[in-house]
């Protein structure tokens, strides 16, 4: 079970920190990434880290301004949101890949677990 808290409301330029816990003592095994879905629109992957934190991947949208984090004493995996914009606002999941070991560029098709999600507003 993964568990997303941090979403909100935020003017255009600041900044969220979303949070993830998760359940299972096997979350060092997996890659953990962040997806969001704007209404009307597919879910998209957004940033990726490896298992052990040695990869991080981010969509073209974001590079610069978000960063992914985790610490796998703690089950948590972060993502740091700055120069927040409205094309921004979302819902943003969490999520695990569903095989250990793999990289941090994540599909959709990857997941084996979900968060269930956590809303971020940008007001312009």
């Amino acid at each position: 079970q993964l568990v997303e808290t941090g979403g909100g409301v935020v003017q255009t330029g600041g900044s969220l920190r979303l949070s993830c816990l998760a359940s299972e003592s096997s979350f060092s095994r997996y890659a953990m990434g962040w997806f969001r879905q704007a209404p009307g629109k597919e879910r998209e992957f957004v940033a990726g880290i490896s298992y052990r934190s040695a990869s991080t991947y981010y969509v073209d949208s974001v590079k610069g301004r978000f960063t992914i984090s985790r610490d796998n004493y703690k089950r948590t995996v972060w993502l740091q949101m700055n120069s927040l914009k409205p094309e921004d606002t979302a819902v943003y999941y969490c999520a695990s890949d569903s095989e250990p070991f793999r990289s941090p560029v994540l599909s959709t098709a990857h997941i084996g677990t979900w968060g269930q999600g956590t809303q971020v507003t940008v007001s312009s």
